[in-house]
């Protein structure tokens, strides 16, 4: 990976997808270098007023220079199956994918699972999980969801609180050692 053959710094699409209430909007929100671009609406199912008040309908944009070579693109989906059809157009061209579950909730690793089988049949690439809300009571450690998601051992899945900046840079370095294996 590395400067495009115009000089300019090689764009890295990554998409961060995950249930509804997963930490996807918060996980852009941490690490981006601009405003992160959003679009929400306010919620209005009551089993999902319960957890948040504004849900992304559309996509989260943000963006990290990485160094003069590389900067990544977030673009991160909705979590609820109504908005699938965003998962599709943000999956085009992405080069890799950061799947959050939230550790608390059990309920949810069900349609985690889902959203990890829709990208791996349509977009191939390099993935791995983030295992939100490690710093609450009650959250399952990383290795029993990775159990619960079936997934492979060469699948990182990874703790973390989407809040902490140096957390979600290591899910972001740990997907970006991933994308360099294929590159």
């Amino acid at each position: 990976m590395g400067k495009n053959g115009d000089g300019k710094a090689q764009q890295i699409k990554i998409v961060v997808a995950g249930p509804y209430a997963a930490g996807k909007t918060e996980f852009i929100n941490t690490v981006s270098e601009i405003e992160t671009v959003k679009t929400e609406a306010k919620t209005t199912k009551k089993d999902e007023k319960s957890k948040k008040d504004h849900t992304t309908v559309a996509m989260d944009f943000g963006r990290i220079k990485i160094d003069d070579d590389h900067i990544l693109y977030l673009f991160g989906t909705p979590g609820q199956s109504r908005f699938d059809f965003m998962w599709d157009i943000l999956g085009k061209g992405m080069v890799g994918l950061v799947v959050l579950v939230d550790s608390t909730d059990p309920k949810t690793f069900h349609e985690a699972r889902k959203i990890i089988n829709f990208f791996e049949s349509r977009y191939p690439a390099p993935f791995v999980v983030g295992c939100n809300k490690q710093d609450l009571d009650g959250a399952w450690d990383p290795q029993d969801i990775r159990t619960a998601l079936d997934l492979d051992d060469d699948v990182q899945v990874l703790p973390l609180v989407a809040k902490d900046k140096e957390s979600v840079k290591k899910v972001l370095l740990a997907l970006l050692e991933e994308i360099a294996k294929y590159v």
